[in-house]
């Protein structure tokens, strides 16, 4: 059938989403070759948006300075942040690598300019959090893309909007939505930074589904297709 993927293609896209990470760290100076970019922020650019109206915008960022006035903002809201929570888990928040803004070959800020196209776009009038929506499934397309290319992409989420939009001379009535590293890695490792430092657990996949109502976790017909599900990918 036309537009069927085939076996290899099928475990080629399984493979970038279960090897996909969220790299802080091994970045490595290689740069990232302009072809493969592009083909990256192409397919960013392909992602589903509401009414189609491709809400996002990419600000590439190279200059060392403006990555430092990044990272100093990183900075203030970490140790803003660590006094949500008490030692030993501060101290344990505060070890961990969160960033890799001036050791990855590119910043990428990705931002959701809800003006396009005018302010009536079809889906978004009942639920207005459809066009960040839009944003975060090219981010995904976008993070994706970069694991089949063999690039690590990092979202940095302890930073301040304000701060971003100071920096990049971003509008006000743009969001920035994702700041994201980008570069060529040593590694990607075999699980999340964060799972494997103990900060948290991966939940099961029978723990976050229901059937029919919240709440309603016993369908036998279902349990029974999950474990063959999962025992394909274990």
């Amino acid at each position: 059938m036309n537009g069927d993927f085939s076996p290899q293609e099928k475990d080629g896209f399984y493979k970038a989403v279960f090897s996909r990470r969220d790299v802080r760290s091994h970045f490595t100076a290689e740069p990232i070759d302009d072809m493969v970019l592009s083909r990256i922020l192409n397919a960013a650019h392909h992602a589903p948006s509401v009414g189609f109206s491709q809400p996002w915008n990419f600000i590439l960022i190279k200059d060392k300075q403006a990555r430092r006035e990044v990272k100093e903002s990183f900075e203030r809201e970490r140790s803003r942040s660590s006094a949500l929570v008490e030692d030993p888990k501060r101290s344990k928040y505060l070890s961990l690598r969160l960033e890799g803004i001036l050791d990855s070959a590119l910043n990428l800020c990705v931002t959701y300019d809800p003006s396009k196209f005018g302010p009536f776009v079809i889906g978004r009038s009942s639920i207005p959090e459809t066009g960040l929506y839009s944003v975060c499934c090219a981010i995904q397309n976008l993070w994706l893309a970069a694991r089949a290319e063999g690039v690590g992409v990092g979202w940095v989420s302890i930073l301040s909007n304000n701060d971003l939009k100071r920096v990049l001379g971003i509008p006000e009535h743009v969001v920035p939505v994702a700041y994201l590293c980008l570069g060529h890695v040593t590694n990607f490792a075999e699980k999340p930074d964060l799972e494997s430092a103990g900060w948290l657990n991966r939940l099961p996949l029978k723990d976050v589904i229901y059937y029919e109502r919240w709440n309603n976790a016993k369908d036998s017909n279902w349990e029974q297709i999950q474990e063959m599900i999962l025992s394909n990918f274990d």
